[in-house]
């Protein structure tokens, strides 16, 4: 029997207008709204054919998404057999409860920033080190946040007023990095992790804070993280002072160092 969405509020039908979900009861939106339709793909470990493809739709049942269908399949070769697919939700979810940790700071503009620095600074430069740390060879998360050109029409730390910046690039060691910041005399480090795979990025920034503490240097620095899988949450239970994920630009990063900066001064006075 055909699944029929169980609709928590009309199709506004004209898509000029904004949807008005009940937030209580969230599902995916495809076609017309609480429709429940998802597209997702993957890769199973068979020969294309007919049963690749039967063994793909008894997976999507088991995911309880309901009549799944397999729109477009792929021979990966080695055996392998690619799948894109739809299916239908079921399960909604209740938006309006959800609370998601974040840095506790308010993004300013930069010229907000840049007047701030100055006074937290007394004048001086606030300086940032970071770097891409352990095995990790992917230099366009830190390069956005520390340079010039940044991204997405969103400039780097180098463009602002007051701050001064050491992007040390990638697969840097985290003793080096601990070591350059103490020569750079850095008010904060910033470490880049883009490759997460069997949760390298985990072991890595857990090792990078032990580093620091055992050499006493916690409480020197501000400590940020970024990443596309890096969650504040996240950095916060490894140790960091802020955790910056995906949808994150200088800003956001630069308008949370002026602040903590002053949380820390008022703290010491």
């Amino acid at each position: 029997m055909p699944y029929t969405p169980d609709f928590g509020s009309p199709n506004p039908g004209d898509l000029t207008k904004p949807l008005a979900p009940d937030p209580s009861r969230v599902r995916p939106y495809g076609d017309t709204l609480d429709d429940g339709f998802v597209q997702l793909s993957f890769t199973l470990p068979v020969p294309p054919g007919p049963e690749a493809e039967e063994a793909a739709l008894r997976l999507l049942r088991l995911m309880n998404l309901h009549d799944p269908s397999i729109v477009h399949t792929r021979d990966m070769q080695n055996g392998c057999t690619f799948f894109v697919a739809y299916g239908a939700c079921r399960e909604t979810i209740d938006y309006a409860s959800i609370k998601v940790p974040k840095a506790q700071s308010v993004v300013l503009d930069k010229k907000e920033v840049e007047a701030q620095v100055t006074i937290e600074t007394g004048g001086r430069p606030l300086r940032v080190i970071g770097a891409c740390t352990g095995t990790d060879a992917h230099t366009v998360g830190i390069d956005a946040i520390l340079n010039m050109k940044g991204i997405a029409g969103h400039k780097g730390l180098e463009s602002y007023k007051g701050f001064e910046i050491r992007n040390l690039g990638a697969q840097v060691p985290n003793e080096e990095l601990i070591a350059a910041a103490r020569e750079f005399q850095a008010d904060a480090v910033l470490v880049s992790q883009i490759v997460t795979q069997k949760n390298v990025h985990i072991q890595n920034l857990t090792r990078f804070i032990e580093l620091v503490e055992a050499e006493g240097l916690r409480d020197r620095w501000i400590l940020v993280v970024g990443g596309p899988r890096i969650t504040h949450e996240l950095a916060m239970e490894l140790g960091f002072d802020a955790g910056f994920g995906r949808q994150s630009f200088a800003s956001h990063v630069a308008s949370f160092l002026v602040q903590e900066m002053r949380k820390r001064k008022q703290l010491e006075a």
